[in-house]
C-alpha cells in the first residue's frame, strides 16, 4: 500500500511535455468488452467501460485495429482503412468513442498498419488483376526464380528469395493467374506495399490526414520500420534447423526509412496543432537508432517501441525456445536505452501488449500466494523508468497467462502455423510444441478481459470467441475497483505518482547494483535547481523550498528475502527518507503510525548500507536535497 495516497486530480502536463508525462493503456478490441452478446468486443463495449479507464488515470487509449477486416490476422489485415468492421461496430460509434474520452480528459490514438494490407484491400485486388494493372506496383511482385539458384536444399518451389515469414512457411505466394510471386513478410493475407511507389505514400498520407480530421489523436505504426526495403531482394543466411533464410536485414530499417519518416511528418502532422502522438514500433530497432528516429530535430516519430527486453527469455530470439530470464540480463538491458536516449529521443515502456505473454506470469510469480505482489512489484518499477508506460488491458487486474489443454483451443494464426510446420516438417510430436507454446504465445494475452465473476467473467453474454480464464472467479475488476489494496488500486496510485513527480518523466536515471541476481535497483534525480526542467514554477508536489526531489526504487524479482547493498555513500546522509510507495502493508504493530514505522525502518536500514527486501517487494523512497 501507499503512505501516500493517490490524489484526487493530479497535476495537467504541458504541451511540450504531455506524452512525456503520460499513461498509455491498449485495448484490444476483439477482447476487450462485448455488450451485443455475439462473442466478440466491440465499440459499445469499450464505450460502457469509459469511467474505469478514467478512474485509473490514463491519458492516452491505444485501440488495435478495428477497421474493416477478413480478421485473418484478428485486424491486422485491413481491407478498408476509411471505416469500421461490422464485428466491432460502426464509424458513428467511434465517433462517440473518440468524444467520451475527450470529455474525460483521455486521447485516442489508432493502429496505423501500413507495411502491409489484407489481400481483400482494393489496391491488392486490382494489383492482382494484371501484371499491366496501374497499381501492379503498389506491391511487391517478382517472378519465379530457377529453383536451383541459390536456393535452400529444404525448399522445393522457385520463390524470388529464400526469406521465411514471420508466421511461419515461405514470405512469398504464388499467384497462378499472373504467373507471379508477391511478398508477405506476415500472412499470406498480407501483402506488403511497396513504399518506393510515390502514390503507395501518398494514398497513406490522405488516410492518416482523413483520420486527424475525424479527431484522433494519433497513431501507433505497426511495424513501421519495415517500410523501407533492400529493392534487391537478397537473400538471407538459413540458421541450422530452419526451413527459410532470415530477410530481417534487408527489410528491417531499410535505407529509406528516415526519409519516409520524415515525409510523413510534413504530409500529415507539420501543420497542425493540438497534442497529436506518434509511436513506432520498431522490431529489431538498436539504441543508435533510436535517438534518431525520435529526435525531435529530425521530425519523425515520437518514441519508438522495441523489443530486446521481451526476448531475454527465448534461445536466440525463437519464442518457441524459451529459456530462464536472467534479471542482470534485463537489468543491462533496459539500463543501455535508459542511458542511450537520456540526452536525446524517447522511448516506450512496457511489459506486455497484445502480442506478448501476461506480464506478471512472465516477469512475476503468478502463484496466488505472489501474484498481487509480483503485479504491484513490476508496475512500480516500469513507470518509474524515464519513458512513456504502457498498461496492456487486464494487466491493471494483475490477469495471467492461460492454459491451453490443445492446439484446437488457440486462435492465433502464429500459434497454428507454426504447430502446423513444426509437427509435419520439423519432427517435433504435438506434445513438444504445444509445451514450447505455453509460455509466450499471443493468445495468452488475448481471453477476454475478466470484468466480474459472472459466466464467462462479465465479457459477453454469448459464447466468447476464445476461452476466458477460469481464474476470472477471483481475479476481476468488480472485486478490485473499490479495494484500495488491490492491484488496480495499485496502478492507481503509481500513475498518479508519475503525474504529480517531475523527477519520473524527466529525472535522470542511474542503474544500481547491476550484478545483484535479484534486486532491480535505479535512481532518478532532477539535475538541479538551474537545470531547464526544474528552473520554472514548481509543482504541487514539489512546492518552493522544499528541495529537489529524488527516488529510490527497488524492486526484488524473487519469492525470497534479498538484502540491498547500496553501501553507506547512498542516500545514508539523506535529511528526509519519506516512503512514497511500497506493496506490502505498513507495519503499524509497534503502537506507531503505520506511516512513521515504515519511514524509519527505511531510513535505518539505508543508514546501515543496505536494505531488506520481503519477497516480491517494492520500496519507493523519496528525498529532498536542498531544502
Amino acid at each position: 500500500m501507499t503512505v501516500e495516497e493517490a490524489p484526487t486530480e493530479t497535476p495537467k502536463a504541458t504541451a511540450g511535455d504531455w506524452f512525456q508525462r503520460a499513461v498509455v493503456y491498449q485495448i484490444y478490441p476483439r477482447s476487450f468488452a462485448d455488450s451485443n452478446g455475439d462473442g466478440i468486443g466491440d465499440l459499445r463495449g469499450i464505450i460502457g467501460r469509459l469511467d474505469y479507464l478514467q478512474r485509473l488515470g490514463v491519458d492516452v487509449v491505444w485501440l488495435s485495429p478495428i477497421y474493416t477486416s477478413p480478421q485473418d490476422d484478428n485486424g491486422y489485415d485491413i481491407s478498408d482503412y476509411r471505416n469500421v468492421d461490422p464485428l466491432f461496430g460502426t464509424l458513428e460509434e467511434l465517433r462517440e468513442l473518440t468524444d467520451g474520452l475527450h470529455a474525460r480528459g483521455m486521447k485516442l490514438v489508432m493502429d496505423l498498419v501500413v507495411n502491409h494490407t489484407s489481400d481483400e484491400h482494393p489496391w491488392f485486388v486490382e494489383s492482382r488483376s494484371s501484371k499491366d494493372n496501374p497499381k501492379r506496383d503498389w506491391y511487391w511482385w517478382r517472378p519465379p526464380r530457377d529453383v536451383d539458384a541459390g536456393a535452400s536444399p529444404r525448399r522445393t518451389a522457385a520463390e524470388p528469395t529464400n526469406w521465411g515469414s514471420a508466421f511461419s512457411g515461405p514470405a512469398w505466394e504464388f499467384d497462378q493467374a499472373s504467373g507471379e510471386y508477391y511478398l508477405h513478410i506476415f500472412s499470406k493475407k498480407q501483402p506488403d506495399l511497396n513504399w518506393e511507389n510515390p502514390e503507395v505514400r501518398a494514398a497513406v498520407y490522405e488516410m492518416m490526414n482523413w483520420w486527424l480530421d475525424r479527431g484522433v489523436d494519433g497513431f501507433r505504426m505497426d511495424v513501421i520500420n519495415f517500410i523501407s526495403k533492400d529493392t534487391s531482394l537478397p537473400d538471407g543466411p538459413v540458421a541450422d534447423g530452419k526451413l527459410f533464410g532470415d530477410g530481417s536485414p534487408f527489410y528491417i530499417d531499410g535505407p529509406r526509412m528516415h526519409e519516409f519518416l520524415q515525409e510523413m511528418h510534413r504530409e500529415v502532422f507539420a501543420n497542425r496543432t493540438g497534442e497529436l502522438l506518434t509511436v513506432g514500433e520498431m522490431p529489431g530497432v538498436t539504441v543508435a537508432d533510436a535517438i534518431l528516429y525520435t529526435d525531435p530535430a529530425r521530425a519523425e516519430v515520437d518514441m519508438v517501441f522495441q523489443f530486446e527486453h521481451v526476448a531475454l527469455d527465448q534461445e536466440e530470439g525463437d519464442k518457441w525456445r524459451p529459456k530462464k530470464l536472467l534479471l542482470t540480463e534485463l537489468k543491462q538491458t533496459l539500463g543501455r536505452w535508459q542511458d542511450g536516449l537520456a540526452e536525446t529521443g524517447w522511448n516506450s515502456l512496457y511489459w506486455g501488449n497484445h502480442d506478448q505473454a501476461r506480464a506478471v506470469s512472465r516477469f512475476g510469480d503468478d502463484s496466488p500466494r505472489y501474484r498481487e505482489l509480483s503485479a504491484k512489484m513490476l508496475a512500480g518499477i516500469l513507470h518509474l523508468h524515464r519513458g512513456t508506460p504502457y498498461v496492456y488491458q487486464g494487466e491493471e487486474l494483475g490477469m495471467t497467462n492461460m492454459t491451453f489443454g490443445a492446439i484446437s483451443d488457440y486462435r492465433d494464426i502464429e500459434v497454428l502455423n507454426h504447430h502446423r510446420e513444426a509437427t509435419t516438417h520439423l519432427g517435433h510430436t504435438d506434445a513438444e510444441v504445444l509445451a514450447a507454446l505455453a509460455p509466450l504465445n499471443r493468445d495468452n494475452a488475448r481471453t477476454p478481459v475478466q470484468w466480474d465473476a459472472s459466466r464467462h467473467a462479465g465479457f459477453t453474454t454469448g459464447a466468447p470467441w476464445i476461452a476466458v480464464n477460469p481464474n476470472a472467479n477471483h481475479i476481476n475488476a468488480a472485486a478490485q475497483v473499490d479495494d484500495p489494496d488491490s492491484v488496480y488500486s495499485f496502478y492507481r496510485q503509481v500513475i498518479a505518482l508519475r503525474h504529480a513527480e517531475p523527477v519520473v518523466s524527466h529525472g535522470n536515471f542511474t542503474m544500481l547494483l547491476p550484478d545483484d541476481p535479484h534486486v532491480y535497483a535505479f535512481t532518478r534525480a532532477l539535475a538541479g535547481s538551474g537545470s531547464a526542467v526544474s528552473s520554472g514554477s514548481p509543482s504541487d508536489s514539489q512546492p518552493a523550498g522544499a528541495g529537489i526531489p529524488e527516488l529510490l526504487v527497488l524492486g526484488n524479482f524473487s519469492g525470497e528475502e534479498r538484502d540491498a547493498d547500496l553501501g553507506d555513500q547512498v542516500w545514508a546522509d539523506a535529511e528526509l527518507v519519506e516512503l512514497v510507495l511500497g506493496n506490502y502493508p505498513s507495519d503499524a504493530s509497534d503502537g506507531g503510525s503505520a506511516a512513521g514505522s515504515a519511514v524509519g525502518a527505511a531510513r535505518d536500514g539505508l543508514a546501515a548500507g543496505g536494505v531488506r527486501l520481503r519477497p516480491w517487494e517494492l520500496r519507493v523512497l523519496r528525498r529532498r536535497r536542498g531544502a
